[in-house]
């Protein structure tokens, strides 16, 4: 674990000396992803460089998911503020079409992407990307939402080893042990969402083998979110 966190740190110094920036901004949920690339990036550029915004949607992001990410932003001494997502929402009641559930869910991750995104120009910042290995590969990540970022600090790390990465740290015991959520709406978790826990899908992403109703299940998925995972395509002439 020492071996994979000083390989982190120190390709987070390099990519920030290579592309000339000195301060990041992070979205902080609370969640054991923002957790853990907000302590990597602090002990790479230090805690002065790094900005934590918090973007509860009032009403249904919990308490305790606040409560986290603060605890959290104290812990590795960064600066942050609160910015709720509530009344950047309300304009897309007046849309001239339904929406449903996951257009609005998607909203919501993009209203957050351009907050960070935001603050980095008016600060001279790069956003930090939240996501893992596992959700990569998945395409489990909203397009120029969650999945929008400068840098994905913990992107070569499957869940599973995001988790081993984060009791090597010590980070707070709450903050691991609790269920993975973007909180998108009244009880959402992950792993509901996908369909298995990360320990099964990680055990056939690492494998490659998807000749199991759950493997095809993940295969098909993997499939059909290609288009997240590419730069976007260019028609020739």
């Amino acid at each position: 674990m020492k071996n994979m966190y000083n390989k982190i740190t120190k390709g987070i110094k390099a990519y920030f000396k290579k592309n000339n920036y000195k301060k990041a901004v992070i979205g902080l949920s609370g969640g054991i992803y923002s957790s853990l690339s907000a302590y990597l990036v602090a002990k790479a550029i230090g805690n002065n460089a790094l900005f934590g915004i918090l973007m509860p949607e009032i009403g249904i992001t919990q308490k305790s998911s606040i409560d986290h990410a603060i605890k959290m932003a104290n812990l590795i001494k960064i600066k942050y503020t609160i910015q709720p997502i509530n009344e950047f929402l309300r304009p897309f009641i007046k849309l001239r079409w339904e929406q449903n559930k996951i257009s609005a869910m998607n909203t919501k991750a993009r209203i957050r992407a351009n907050l960070l995104y935001n603050y980095a120009n008016a600060n001279n910042s790069l956003v930090i990307g939240t996501s893992n290995k596992s959700e990569i590969m998945l395409g489990y990540f909203t397009k120029y939402g969650d999945g929008a970022a400068d840098v994905e600090v913990i992107g070569s790390l499957y869940k599973t080893q995001v988790y081993e990465l984060a009791k090597f740290l010590k980070l707070p015991r709450e903050i691991i042990e609790k269920q993975p959520t973007a909180e998108l709406y009244h009880g959402h978790t992950d792993e509901a969402e996908l369909g298995a826990s990360y320990e099964e899908i990680d055990k056939i992403l690492k494998t490659k083998n998807f000749n199991s109703a759950l493997g095809k299940e993940i295969k098909k998925r993997i499939e059909q979110n290609e288009h997240k995972r590419i730069p976007v395509p260019v028609i020739k002439i």
